[in-house]
């Protein structure tokens, strides 16, 4: 009884959205909650190669329903490859909604 206890106790590093918090059961059921789903399910969504050397820093939604995705490599020099990997991170994340989701890609160095 004290082990289930301290589960509920445990307090996470961060604050939670709730559409992370949620994720894993939206995810079982195949529903795609919002841009803090993909935050949250990054490194699973675009794979070990593009994960590795990119991370999402900012998710602008437009008017449109569409997103522009901000991204910035783990170090400058992987930024040209990055740029070249545009096209398959847009159809991964639209893959991943089930839409056409993505207008535009932005590389921060």
């Amino acid at each position: 009884m004290s082990n289930q206890a301290n589960k509920f106790n445990e307090r996470l590093s961060r604050p939670q959205t709730i559409a992370g918090a949620l994720g894993g059961l939206l995810k079982k059921f195949g529903i795609r909650a919002s841009d803090a789903d993909l935050i949250s399910r990054w490194s699973e969504i675009m794979g070990p190669e593009i994960s590795g050397i990119a991370r999402l820093i900012a998710i602008k939604k437009t008017k449109d329903n569409k997103f522009n995705i901000i991204i910035k490599p783990a170090n400058p020099a992987y930024a040209l490859e990055l740029s070249y990997m545009t096209a398959e991170i847009q159809t991964k994340i639209n893959k991943y909604f089930g839409r056409d989701a993505v207008q535009k890609i932005t590389i921060r160095k």
